[in-house]
């Protein structure tokens, strides 16, 4: 089989894998299955996806059309080739503001497509959770809908026009028809004149239709994702007499690439919403109450109506990204529900919502109603997007499992539906996740299962089963918008009754008679209690680690969170830093979620005495730059930073480390032989530095770091510090820890910190010659960087409690309240020390709350600056810290540059294999913000490594913040 796939990969313009690494990947989507494909093409071209149809035919397999894999159901599992589009079809290919039209490749992000239209008024309605790197192809396949869906229909609604590839190769596109042009396609003799006879036969007859409407899903579920969208189709001309023109695109909306493979979208679009929206967050005791709202709400022309209940809040509790995101909560609520108004004015739009509060109460149902406005409905409806991923926040193997998560039923239904749902549950004994489209009807029901336990895989099925059978009592659809992919398809005879699934079987025979596209979903469906993520019943494998992983109960527990949600292919528009290496390539084996899942994998399988010795886990680290974006950003906060740090020194103790990996590691101890002479170290780098980068593979367009040692004013350099007589004002104690960056490569920022805060009054104690172990853990000496951080916490225990440890460098002072947690042998005493250390900006910002530090003691001169936060400052602090020290003086006016990751990672900037990486993540949003920028404007970094990609990437000099204030003292 490897010769044939050697020659499709000749044959093709785009790339073809078929190694254990991304078949690896590519063998789960964020669904609870796992099925290890035959390969991985990223085709570019429409003739790459005819040669791909052409092998699957001549070698009987099937392919898995997929983009974003955010498929919550199974869709893009499979054991053929994965067909990823996410890479190369991509493209807006033509826009008709007249029409209110737009031409897309199946890969555009939908975010990124609105983002294009926004200027024009317009924009494509449906909006799902995962909105910031869904794709339109995954959007039609699955019919997505959203929170908007209430006001602007479903992706059917929208879909003008498909130009796909049948499962002959043949080129098809599927349009309105009026009745001529439909009976014309009748007499062709091609495949697509034989789909189209198909149609016309199964739907000609009263009988076949009256069928439809008496088993399907009832029309007024306007998301209902059950079978073959037959039931659409059977209300068009010519099978109805008032219907609207034939269009088989409602029939593949929703088909899961099972019937072609799609490579030009065409969307109706809507235009903009009003300008102005209130929404009113509804707190409620319990869900039952929170149900009954929904019909009077509904009276009201809400745009949205989303519903989250406890479990999903009490997540969000424990979320570093979302704690802000929760001030609205009231409470302990059992449910909330976001009701948002819009209007064409602010007066129109409060109007509503008091409409809405007044109607709840009137119910005697809700008891508390907080107003939401302008950049707070932003907030909200982030924490209800996080809900999906947080979920996957529950420490240990019980996870809340996506099976009935997708249920719809009519609104008048919707109460009396949840009762009988709950009795299931309760008989079941299950704690079910309540996470809804209210307005809808439709509701994301999840019991809490191990599936690794096969007690547990029996419940999956006995659940779904049962509801499966409570939802058609109801006329309801099983799938409202996720689909039925793998989980539900084995349901849809009873969902639609056994004629129409003959039916629904014919026009998969029509379209695709060998089964080469997506099979097992939909029709001859694969069982939804196999091919899971996890081995049933298996024997958790023992794993070695240093770092403690005890908060996870483990590190293979830590990378199995990871649920598949894809947050970390999010673009540089949708805000962030995560995942810049993906960023940088739109490789999906450059994202978070690929490293989390490769990880498991190995861990699960590997045979090997070292499991972590696989040539496949070092390629799939390779790139990340460990910016600890994932620690904050994705909503089940998985770690990779520190999962590949633990993997470079279990894989060191196995193959070693490379004369570079051991000069970065130990960069700190060349420093202070350096240091001892400056100039020299300075001078002979200048001479040899072009030799050394050759030699140690060293990027030839990289500059060097050069010495700047700070002098120590408690060690009698006294001269640098003088007029520094300020009488203490706060009882505040300072230890200023000098980090071995500051020490010895940005002396110059460690004096401006001595002497800003000697100025400001604070009692003050300089520490040097305590290495943080940063390098150490980047590169994975993690037993050096073990010794250094037990030395460091016996160092500081002993400091009194009015006593804080202020740091200048962010990546230095945070391993105290982060790393050390996990190196530490004593590690409460290690909170403890964490719990009293800041990074210099969070110390300043308290102190300026406090009244402490005012504005009188700076210069009133005016002042632009613009602001780039460290990586680990966004994931573990925040920028606006540094933001409101320097909004302080009256006339100062900061900007935050909203970039990612600088790029420059540390000594991931210097490799020559990782430069281009280096160099295409600062030119995101970093560099083109800096150049923009005006020489009268101040750039301000507080990392060493952020200032050094500045300086490479764009010429300009940026200076940490106390430099900024130091200056602005009076």
């Amino acid at each position: 089989m490897n010769l044939q796939l050697q020659k499709l990969q000749q044959q093709l313009e785009g790339e073809l894998y078929y190694d254990n690494l991304h078949k690896t990947i590519y063998a789960t989507d964020a669904s609870v299955y796992r099925k290890i494909p035959l390969a991985v093409a990223l085709p570019k071209t429409a003739q790459d996806i005819k040669f791909l149809c052409e092998y699957a035919l001549q070698n009987n397999i099937t392919l898995i059309p997929r983009t974003a894999g955010t498929s919550l159901a199974g869709q893009c599992v499979g054991d053929g080739i994965v067909v990823d589009v996410s890479k190369h079809f991509t493209n807006i290919i033509s826009f008709d503001k007249e029409k209110k039209q737009v031409v897309v490749q199946p890969g555009v992000i939908r975010d990124e497509l609105n983002l294009f239209l926004k200027p024009h008024g317009l924009f494509f309605g449906p909006n799902t959770s995962t909105a910031n790197r869904c794709m339109i192809g995954g959007m039609v396949g699955n019919n997505s809908s959203g929170t908007t869906s209430i006001q602007y229909g479903v992706t059917r609604d929208k879909t003008v026009k498909l130009k796909t590839i049948l499962s002959d190769g043949s080129e098809a596109t599927f349009e309105n028809l009026d009745e001529v042009r439909f009976r014309e396609k009748l007499t062709h003799t091609t495949l697509e004149g034989s789909i189209y006879n198909t149609i016309y036969t199964s739907l000609k007859e009263e009988e076949s239709r009256a069928e439809i409407a008496a088993h399907f899903p009832k029309p007024e579920i306007h998301r209902r994702n059950t079978g073959y969208a037959l039931d659409y189709l059977a209300q068009m001309n010519p099978f109805h007499v008032s219907g609207k023109d034939f269009n088989m695109c409602s029939l593949l909306a929703g088909s899961e690439g099972t019937l072609a493979f799609t490579t030009e979208i065409t969307l109706q679009l809507d235009e903009l919403p009003p300008a102005y929206n209130v929404l009113v967050a509804a707190h409620f005791e319990d869900l039952t109450s929170c149900l009954k709202a929904v019909v009077p709400a509904m009276r009201h022309n809400l745009f949205t109506c989303e519903m989250m209940d406890k479990v999903i809040l009490d997540c969000t509790k424990n979320n570093r990204d979302q704690l802000k995101n929760r001030f609205f909560v009231d409470g302990d609520p059992a449910a909330i529900l976001m009701l948002e108004v819009c209007d064409h004015t602010l007066e129109g739009a409060r109007a509503q919502a008091s409409a809405v509060i007044t109607d709840l109460q009137k119910e005697q149902i809700g008891y508390a109603f907080p107003i939401l406005e302008g950049a707070e409905i932003a907030q909200a409806m982030e924490l209800r997007k996080a809900g999906l991923g947080l979920l996957g926040n529950i420490i240990g193997d019980k996870k809340a499992v996506a099976c009935i998560e997708d249920t719809a039923v009519a609104l008048e239904d919707l109460a009396a539906y949840i009762d009988e749902f709950t009795a299931i549950m309760d008989r079941y004994e299950q704690d079910a996740v309540y996470y809804a489209h209210a307005g809808a009807g439709e509701l994301h029901l999840r019991p809490i299962l191990d599936l690794k336990k096969k007690e547990d895989v029996s419940l999956f099925r006995q659940i779904t089963t049962d509801v499966a059978h409570l939802v058609k009592k109801y006329n309801g659809s099983m799938s409202g918008e996720h689909g039925d992919g793998i989980v539900r398809a084995e349901f849809i005879p009873l969902m639609v009754g056994k004629k129409n699934y003959e039916m629904i079987k014919a026009v998969k025979s029509a379209f695709d008679p060998h089964h080469i596209f997506n099979a097992g979903k939909i029709i001859d469906a694969f069982p939804m209690d196999q091919n899971l993520r996890y081995e049933v019943g298996r024997q958790e494998p023992a794993v070695e680690t240093l770092l403690n992983f005890n908060d996870n109960q483990g590190i293979l527990r830590l990378a199995e969170k990871c649920n598949g949600s894809g947050d970390c292919r999010k673009m540089p528009s949708a805000g962030g830093a995560m995942c810049p290496s993906y960023r940088a390539t739109r490789d999906e084996k450059d994202t978070t979620r690929a490293r989390a899942n490769t990880l498991r994998e190995f861990l699960t399988t590997s045979e090997k005495a070292n499991k972590y010795n696989h040539k496949e886990l070092k390629d799939v680290f390779d790139l990340c730059l460990s910016c600890k974006a994932c620690a904050s950003e994705c909503p089940s906060n998985v770690d990779v930073a520190t999962l590949k740090a633990e993997f470079e020194y279990q894989y060191q103790k196995s193959n070693g480390s490379s004369l570079r990996t051991k000069l970065f590691a130990h960069n700190t101890k060349i420093n202070k032989l350096g240091a001892a002479a400056p100039r020299f170290y300075n001078t002979m780098l200048a001479v040899t530095g072009g030799i050394a980068k050759a030699t140690l593979g060293i990027a030839k367009k990289r500059s060097l770091p050069k010495l700047e040692v700070f002098l120590n004013p408690q060690k009698g350099n006294v001269a640098s510090y003088t007029n520094l007589s300020t009488p203490a004002v706060s009882k505040t104690k300072v230890v200023l820890y000098i980090d071995e960056f500051s020490q010895y490569l940005d002396g110059s920022i460690a004096q401006d910190a001595v002497v800003l805060l000697i100025k400001l009054g604070y009692n003050l104690q300089v520490i040097t010659n305590h290495d943080s172990g940063r390098s150490y853990i980047s590169k994975g000496f993690l037993d050096q960087a073990k010794v250094l951080a037990n030395k460091n916490i016996a160092a500081f225990k002993d400091i009194g409690d009015e006593t804080v440890i202020v740091g200048i460098e962010p990546s230095a002072l945070l391993t105290f309240r982060d790393e050390y947690i996990r190196l530490a042998d004593d590690v409460e005493i290690a909170k403890q020390i964490a719990a009293k250390a800041y990074l210099i900006e969070e110390f300043l910002h308290n102190e300026i709350k406090k009244g402490v530090i005012t504005a009188e003691q700076f210069s009133a001169k005016a002042k632009k600056l613009k602001i780039h936060g460290h990586c680990h400052q966004k994931a573990l602090s925040s920028v606006s810290h540094t933001f409101a020290i320097l909004n302080l003086p009256v006339n100062y006016v900061p900007t935050i540059i909203p970039s990612g990751c600088c790029g420059m990672a540390g000594s991931f900037g210097y490799e020559k294999e990782h430069y281009e990486v280096s160099m295409k993540v600062g030119e995101q949003t970093l560099f083109p913000a800096v150049r923009k920028a005006g020489n009268d404007t101040v750039i301000v970094a507080n990392g060493t490594s952020c200032r050094h990609q500045i300086k490479d990437g764009t010429q300009r000099v940026a200076l940490h913040p106390v430099t900024v204030l130091r200056q602005a003292l009076i």
